[in-house]
């Protein structure tokens, strides 16, 4: 179409158009004679055909190819407190097994299209025509160079793992802020893989939600509904400068390398923490000082964990092989299992499926409490675990229906199913509101401590294995 109300050639001036959208809905921009699109995806493309004047294509380039810039349409939802929430992580392409082993990162469909990004923001309602939700906030959005740099990496572990003929064990928790989701239904046919005969499941490369949660932060602390030049006010755990010598996790390995087989108490004295009021968080403050070295006061709360999704946690073994205490994680939101229509979209899913770093200490003589460093490494959920995970959320949900909000309802450490729920504190108060406009005790997902002592033994195999 010739005479486009933008420039085609200008980010900027395409920028500037998406902010007329903001406030309505595509209602206002159809035409009589417009059939509008079904399906998956069919918001984007509407919003291409009649706000963008745009006709659709299934070329691999970026849609506004002109100025090297694609667009993304992404859905919020509203809590019950009014604060917007990522509903979804950012599907960006569909991998094909077979041809992206050819593509290195530089030439990738993902860089080429996604390097440059216009995420316009909607607010989904259930049940309601796509041509009547309403657009919220525009960003004109450039991948930081960091962020490139830890992306290329998980592009090129994905790339790896799919040439050792592993397709069909991809994970979203193998990698950082770059996902491989699954994409599709169960049944669904598999597809073929280059390096095995067996099939796996479609995916597709995707930010992942911790990393669009990140983005939507950032918009809500700007306070506009349109925002460009977009930046991270957060707290850096390693600099782009490592990052072009090293990959990530070897950063981190490396700074906990020389502490390994030190007593927890000289590794406190050495990195300045403070045991003095023996807190009950002692060893993640150790494990914290090791690896931020005095660059962020929480290591979970670093730019990088945040936007990965990665979370750390510390394991403590007994003398005797045993794991006392099972590892807790969030409380339950009630009201976001409910209205959760699919586990892969739920955030236990999310939470389930990334990435763990986990520092553990041993103990050296029996009941002495003389624990020393004794092992870090990554680990992500197997996807025989993920459906005994998912088995457990049904079943959480199943009582949240039901308003079954009680410890004789849910699945308990002594059932042996991995995990269970149960609250933090057994003496909290605190509620938390529930579907039918009540109130409930809270309750959170937990690891059982058998499961965790099972991630130990594995992880010990792979040590002797090597």
């Amino acid at each position: 179409m010739a005479n486009l109300p933008y420039d085609k050639h200008s980010a900027a001036s395409i920028f500037e158009y998406s902010k007329g959208l903001l406030g309505k809905s595509l209602r206002a921009f159809v035409r009589e004679d417009y059939l509008p699109k079904k399906g998956k995806g069919s918001i984007g493309q509407m919003v291409e055909n009649l706000y963008f004047l745009l006709e659709t294509n299934n070329n691999p380039e970026a849609d506004f190819s002109s100025a090297n810039m694609e667009l993304k349409c992404t859905p919020l939802k509203l809590a019950k407190n009014n604060d917007y929430l990522i509903k979804e992580r950012l599907v960006c392409n569909m991998i094909n097994y077979c041809d992206v082993v050819n593509e290195d990162f530089e030439h990738s469909h993902f860089y080429l299209k996604c390097q440059l990004m216009l995420l316009l923001f909607y607010l989904y309602k259930k049940e309601h025509d796509n041509l009547d939700l309403e657009f919220i906030f525009s960003v004109l959005w450039k991948l930081p160079e960091k962020d490139l740099l830890i992306i290329r990496q998980d592009y090129q572990t994905i790339i790896e793992k799919i040439k050792r003929g592993e397709a069909h064990l991809l994970s979203e928790g193998d990698t950082m802020y770059l996902g491989a989701c699954r994409k599709g239904q169960k049944g669904d046919s598999l597809m073929t893989q280059p390096f095995s005969d067996e099939g796996a499941p479609r995916r597709a490369f995707s930010l992942k939600m911790a990393y669009m949660r990140t983005i939507l932060q950032y918009v809500l602390d700007s306070k506009e509904n349109a925002v460009t030049n977009f930046a991270f006010p957060k707290e850096q755990l390693v600099t782009e400068e490592e990052l072009t010598k090293h990959s990530f996790d070897e950063i981190l390995l490396k700074r906990f390398a020389s502490y390994i087989g030190k007593d927890y108490r000289d590794i406190a004295a050495q990195r300045g923490v403070d045991l003095s009021h023996n807190p009950k968080n002692k060893f993640a403050m150790i494990a914290n000082a090791i690896a931020a070295t005095d660059k962020c006061a929480n290591i979970n709360r670093s730019e990088e964990f945040i936007k990965a999704g990665l979370t750390m946690k510390t394991i403590r073994i007994q003398k005797n092989g045993s794991i006392k205490e099972a590892m807790s994680f969030e409380n339950i939101d009630y009201i976001e299992v409910a209205e959760c229509d699919d586990w892969f979209d739920s955030r236990l899913y999310e939470l389930f499926s990334s990435r763990f770093m986990f520092v553990v200490f041993k103990e050296q003589h029996e009941g002495k409490e003389d624990y020393v460093l004794d092992d870090i490494f990554f680990w992500t959920m197997p996807q025989s675990d993920l459906r005994w995970a998912e088995n457990y959320w049904n079943h959480i949900k199943e009582n949240i229906l039901a308003n079954h909000i009680s410890e004789e309802y849910w699945w308990k450490g002594k059932d042996k199913k991995k995990f269970h729920v149960r609250p933090k504190a057994q003496k909290s108060k605190d509620l938390a509101p529930t579907i039918n406009g009540g109130y409930a005790k809270k309750f959170c997902y937990w690891f059982n401590n058998d499961y965790v002592r099972n991630i130990i033994d594995n992880r010990l195999q792979e040590i002797n294995g090597k």
